[in-house]
C-alpha cells in the first residue's frame, strides 16, 4: 500500500493487468452478486433527475424493479446501491442481441440522452473504494468471473491502473492520476 494525498492505494492496481472481455464474461458483473451497484450520495439525486430520460433504454423488468423499489435503494450494508430485479442483474441491465450485459444509462449517455455516463463504482471496476473517516481506500477486488479480463489485460499488457484512468480521474482528479502514474512508474522500475 502507498498513499496519496488523503488515499491509500494498493500496488495490485499497479501490479495487475485487466481489460474488459465482454465477449468472453458476457458482462456477468451486472449479473451476478449479492447486491446492486455501489452508489456514492451524490449519485442517489442524480439517478433520480436522470430516471425519466434512462427509462426508454430498459427493460421492463428493470423498470418495474425500479418504479417498485425505486432508482436507488439501502443495501443490507446500510450504504446506497442500485436496485434488483428479482435479487439478480442491475434494475439498470439491458441485454444485446448475444445476451451480453449492458448497462442503460450508459447506454443513454452513448446516445446524448443524459451527460452522466453511470456510477462511478461500475466505471471504477476491478477497483473498488472504500471511505473511511480520514482516508479513502483504493483497492482491486479480485473476482472470478473477471479471469478473462485479467488475461486480455496479461496479453495486451494494460495495468489496472490504466485500464480505469478516465474513472480514476473522474473520482479523484488529474493531479491525483499524475502522481499515481510517476508512483507506477518509480514500482515497476527493473
Amino acid at each position: 500500500m502507498f498513499q496519496l494525498g488523503k488515499t491509500i492505494v494498493s500496488e495490485e492496481i499497479i501490479e495487475n493487468e485487466f481489460v474488459c472481455n465482454l465477449s468472453a464474461c458476457k458482462g456477468t458483473c451486472c449479473v451476478d452478486g449479492n447486491a446492486g451497484a455501489p452508489l456514492d450520495e451524490d449519485e442517489t439525486e442524480i439517478l433520480v433527475d436522470i430516471y425519466s430520460k434512462v427509462k426508454p433504454y430498459l427493460r421492463k423488468e428493470g423498470i418495474d424493479a425500479i418504479e417498485e423499489q425505486g432508482a436507488f435503494i439501502k443495501g443490507e450494508d446500510d450504504e446506497w446501491e442500485t436496485p434488483l430485479v428479482n435479487d439478480s442483474e442491475c434494475a439498470y441491465v439491458v441485454f444485446s442481441e448475444n445476451g451480453t450485459a449492458k448497462c442503460g444509462i450508459e447506454e443513454a449517455y452513448n446516445d446524448g440522452a443524459i451527460n452522466w455516463k453511470k456510477p462511478v463504482s461500475c466505471h471504477l471496476y476491478p477497483i473498488r473504494i472504500r471511505e473511511y473517516t480520514e482516508l479513502t481506500a483504493v483497492n482491486y477486488h479480485k473476482w472470478s468471473i473477471c479471469d478473462p479480463a485479467c488475461a486480455l489485460g496479461e496479453e495486451l499488457q494494460v495495468p489496472i491502473y490504466k485500464f480505469v484512468k478516465e474513472a480514476l480521474i473522474r473520482k479523484f482528479g488529474e493531479a491525483w492520476y499524475k502522481e499515481l502514474e510517476e508512483v507506477a512508474e518509480e514500482h515497476t522500475k527493473p
